[in-house]
């Protein structure tokens, strides 16, 4: 692996461009293209292009196309769900957990650049991963910026910019956002027996 890419994975700085790079975005690139070219009923052939695309995909995960990412450096968790226009920037590693619930035009943005402006003039780039843990829901909009943690159960409020680590079981909404309230009993519904 040539320094560069080895960089960028251990979320070092880095000028992008490698060979190894162009070559991994270019396989990922084309899986992509067939994924959002698919025909709408085409549940099996999107779930075999995600699993050759991405690091990890969980049982029953539905993506739905238009979809984006750069290297398929992101896991799924079992039964997630990524609604249509999510935009995940993986030059980090992005890991969704299990039974999280992605809306409409969500970005997981893990690439990020220098403050200093030489060191960004000439290229200089770099990733901070970022973590969903399970029963995530991210509203519809949500920028989930890099090197970013949401814990377990939180809701975000749709159009949120999430700057700063969330923690477990809370809702957050604003921009940048903020932890609202904590979920409690007055959250609680009723759900119906699924028939087996």
């Amino acid at each position: 692996m040539g320094e560069m890419r080895d960089r960028m994975l251990r979320g070092e700085l880095y000028i992008g461009g490698d060979p190894e790079s162009k070559a991994e975005f270019a396989r990922v690139q084309e899986l992509l293209a067939r994924f959002n070219r698919s025909a709408p009923a085409a549940w099996d052939e999107r779930d075999g292009l995600l699993r050759q695309m991405l690091r990890h995909v969980g049982e029953e995960v539905v993506v739905r196309p238009p979809f984006y990412c750069e290297y398929g450096a992101i896991s799924i968790g079992d039964r997630s769900f990524v609604n249509v226009d999510a935009v995940l920037l993986d030059v980090s590693p992005i890991s969704i957990g299990a039974a999280c619930q992605i809306a409409p035009r969500v970005q997981l943005l893990t690439a990020t650049h220098p403050v200093d402006p030489e060191a960004r003039g000439v290229g200089w780039e770099y990733g901070e991963p970022i973590t969903l843990a399970d029963n995530v829901w991210l509203g519809g909009g949500v920028i989930v910026c890099p090197g970013v943690t949401i814990g377990q159960d939180t809701v975000v409020g749709a159009g949120a910019v999430v700057t700063r680590d969330l923690p477990a079981g809370v809702v957050a909404a604003g921009v940048p956002a903020r932890v609202l309230r904590e979920i409690g009993d007055g959250d609680r519904v009723e759900v119906p027996h699924r028939a087996t």
